[in-house]
């Protein structure tokens, strides 16, 4: 028999850490309401990679298939070419065997779609998540558990959980001050064009790249940077271009916003000495986005009361190692894994005890891997200065042979203790 009164959980945001941590904390007896500003409008072109660590929490944890419900593109390495179209070099991804899941790009709509839900199934444990769209929140009581809605509604939680976002709206309730996203002097591209649009449109590109194979490519010239890959099964093709502020043509600051558009004819510029048969593919897509590339320092909690930051506006990330959701994910499982043995309505001792460990699991690792994320665009010549230490195939096992919170506590325990 249900309790008479849950355990109220709120989730501000409702993208992908909203709707990650909204999965992991379902059980019977917890009433989890999500509140997202937007009314869940479609976006620009899009679409996102879930590294290793992350497709398995989504399988073996939380038992969702989303290769096949968000046809989901399994990658089998990075190619690297050069302008010419000729391909420099492959690194194979390692099996899923060793991680426990593979590194599989989705278009964005389709993995939030997915995310949506499982967070709202009739057939999980415990009651589906509720969302309120149109719903911004605009403050928050750590201590009280409280938010307060743009509309003038204020809601009450034993446990509050900030997912929104680079730009959140509750960080600086949690630190006590306000913490702006930081510039790093790149500015981002994005669209998504048919692959069978750019067989008839882009023949040589095709011809040279065949971008239906499961692969990410990589081109480097002019201080540019572009990443492709397939999604939803081969049929769509994604293509991020990083472009050196300096050299846009565009204003960076202005293209803060997820869904900012790009002007095509100011990218045809900005790539001007960038060949041809690459350019002709520029000029298929319908729908092209623009965004600033910036993150945040790590920040000296992220936790307090009744509140926990996750994802972005815990520890906003560069996306140059594909780990921005990833890190979401780990963050949503670790609040799973804590709070897994708690019944009942727990007092606000109780959810700051179990944030505190939260916090303590998570914050090395993400911090870790938001400094090697903004390491890695800058030049060689540049990164004598950098904390990260390991080498680029030691990070990647850094990064994806991550087997859950509690093991990861577990083994830094026995670590320290060695030392």
């Amino acid at each position: 028999m249900p309790l008479s009164t849950p355990f109220r959980i709120i989730i501000c945001g409702g993208g992908i850490a909203g709707l990650a941590a909204a999965i992991a904390l379902r059980a019977p007896g917890r009433e989890i309401t999500i509140l997202e500003q937007s009314r869940l409008a479609s976006e620009i072109g899009a679409t996102i990679s879930l590294q290793p660590n992350a497709s398995a929490i989504l399988q073996r944890e939380w038992g969702v298939d989303s290769v096949k419900e968000a046809r989901g593109m399994i990658d089998h390495g990075f190619r690297i070419f050069n302008v010419e179209g000729k391909l420099v070099n492959t690194v194979p991804l390692v099996s899923k065997t060793e991680y426990g899941g593979d590194r599989v790009m989705y278009h964005r709509q389709d993995l939030h779609a997915c995310l949506l839900r499982a967070a709202t199934s009739k057939n999980r444990a415990g009651q589906p998540a509720v969302i309120r769209t149109s719903s911004k929140v605009v403050d928050c009581d750590p201590l009280e558990g409280t938010v307060s809605l743009e509309s003038g509604d204020q809601l009450v939680a034993d446990l509050i959980v900030a997912a929104d976002g680079i730009h959140s709206s509750i960080r600086s309730s949690v630190i006590g001050c306000e913490v702006k996203a930081i510039p790093t002097g790149f500015s981002a591209y994005r669209m998504v064009i048919p692959t069978d649009v750019l067989a008839k449109e882009a023949p040589e590109f095709t011809a040279l790249l065949q971008p239906a194979k499961p692969f990410t490519t990589m081109m480097l010239a002019h201080s540019c940077r572009l990443i492709m890959g397939p999604a939803r099964e081969g049929s769509s093709y994604s293509i991020v271009g990083l472009v050196p502020d300096g050299k846009l043509q565009e204003d960076a600051d202005s293209k803060q916003s997820w869904v900012s558009r790009g002007d095509l004819g100011q990218m045809l510029e900005t790539y001007k000495e960038f060949p041809e048969w690459m350019k002709a593919v520029f000029a298929q897509a319908k729908d092209l986005g623009l965004w600033q590339l910036r993150d945040i320092d790590p920040l000296k909690t992220w936790t307090k009361g009744r509140v926990i930051l996750i994802g972005d506006a815990a520890h906003a990330m560069l996306p140059t190692q594909g780990q921005g959701a990833s890190q979401a994910f780990e963050d949503a499982e670790a609040l799973g894994a804590y709070f897994e043995d708690v019944h009942g309505i727990p007092n606000r001792e109780d959810v700051e005890e179990i944030l505190s460990k939260v916090f303590q699991c998570r914050y090395e690792r993400a911090s870790l891997i938001q400094e090697y994320s903004r390491d890695s665009t800058k030049p060689a010549t540049a990164k004598g200065s950098s904390e990260v230490t390991l080498r680029p195939d030691e990070f990647m096992d850094y990064n994806c042979g991550y087997k859950g919170a509690k093991e990861w506590q577990s083994r830094s325990v026995a670590a320290a203790a060695l030392e």
